[in-house]
């Protein structure tokens, strides 16, 4: 650093050719700049301005010294001034992690507001079912459900309470029958999730305020919610899905849903980032969003 702050003020004396202007520039005294360059000419040995009552010149040393280094110099200058924009107006790439499943019928219309509101800040969204090192690997903040978050986050209500319903194709249940109770569900061929390297395979019910698992089988199993949807629609088999993610199909008869007297239900979606984390404006500018959406919601 002290390098650094010698380079800046001999650039700066070179250029104004005066002590008291470059002073003015570096917002120090005009002994500090002296001092700044002397200390710079010691550790290389060598004198890189011609010092006179009149006037300040660079050697010939600190004259080749600074056309060799002075582009150098010029483009850390301009890169510190371009990090330092990130601190000011909301800007520059904005990464999310989520579930396929939630994209469609919430986060989408979120997204093309917010874009639309700022369209110098661009949106990546990355579709992973699994819980995620949102950091690690490379995300600004993550989307997931209240029950698997970490204890370690700030997380802010998306939306919810958010419903869970067994659901499948009508002709799956004309051919296979209408499952009446959760354990009934060991004699279907129950679509699973693969969440990782985790199988998602104890499906969650609630009767009367308590909550069980059932431990379900199939032949099919995938690691994409929407394709999950689209085997089930083909007969292929029952799934396990928020209630908001077939709520067209099965308006529309595409789809039917079972034991609906068990269903059990989270909280909801948060958007969560990790306490340790700094907030840059973009994001910032997207937990506003939420925030003024989920307000209008709330009137």
């Amino acid at each position: 650093m002290d390098r650094l702050s010698g380079l800046l003020a001999l650039k700066m004396v070179a250029e104004t050719r005066n002590f008291t202007a470059a002073a003015k520039t570096l917002g120090v005294s005009p002994s500090a700049v002296s001092q700044t360059i002397k200390q710079l000419e010691q550790r290389l040995g060598v004198a890189l301005l011609s010092r006179t009552t009149r006037s300040t010149s660079l050697t010939e040393a600190g004259e080749r010294f600074l056309n060799q280094a002075g582009p150098a110099l010029d483009q850390i200058l301009v890169a510190l001034e371009n990090v330092g924009a990130y601190a000011g107006k909301p800007s520059g790439l904005l990464r999310l992690n989520l579930p396929r499943q939630v994209y469609p019928f919430y986060v989408a219309p979120l997204v093309k507001s917010f874009t639309k509101k700022h369209p110098e800040i661009t949106v990546e969204l990355f579709f992973e079912d699994q819980q995620s090192d949102v950091v690690g690997k490379g995300f600004d903040a993550g989307i997931r459900l209240s029950d698997i978050l970490a204890k370690d986050v700030v997380a802010i209500k998306l939306f919810g309470p958010v419903r869970f319903v067994t659901a499948a194709s009508p002709k799956y249940f004309d051919k296979m029958g209408r499952p009446k109770h959760p354990k009934d569900l060991l004699s279907h061929n129950c679509i699973r999730p693969r969440l990782g390297v985790g199988l998602y395979e104890k499906w969650e019910f609630e009767h009367e305020g308590k909550e069980f698992q059932v431990q379900v089988r199939g032949s099919l199993i995938l690691n994409d919610s929407l394709l999950m949807l689209e085997a089930a629609l083909d007969g292929a088999g029952i799934v396990y899905s928020t209630e908001d993610a077939i709520r067209n199909e099965v308006r529309s008869g595409k789809m039917e849903t079972v034991l609906n007297q068990y269903a059990c239900t989270s909280t909801g979606f948060y958007l969560y980032y990790p306490k340790r984390s700094q907030v840059l404006p973009k994001l910032r500018a997207f937990i506003e969003h939420i925030r003024s959406g989920n307000k209008l919601a709330a009137r």
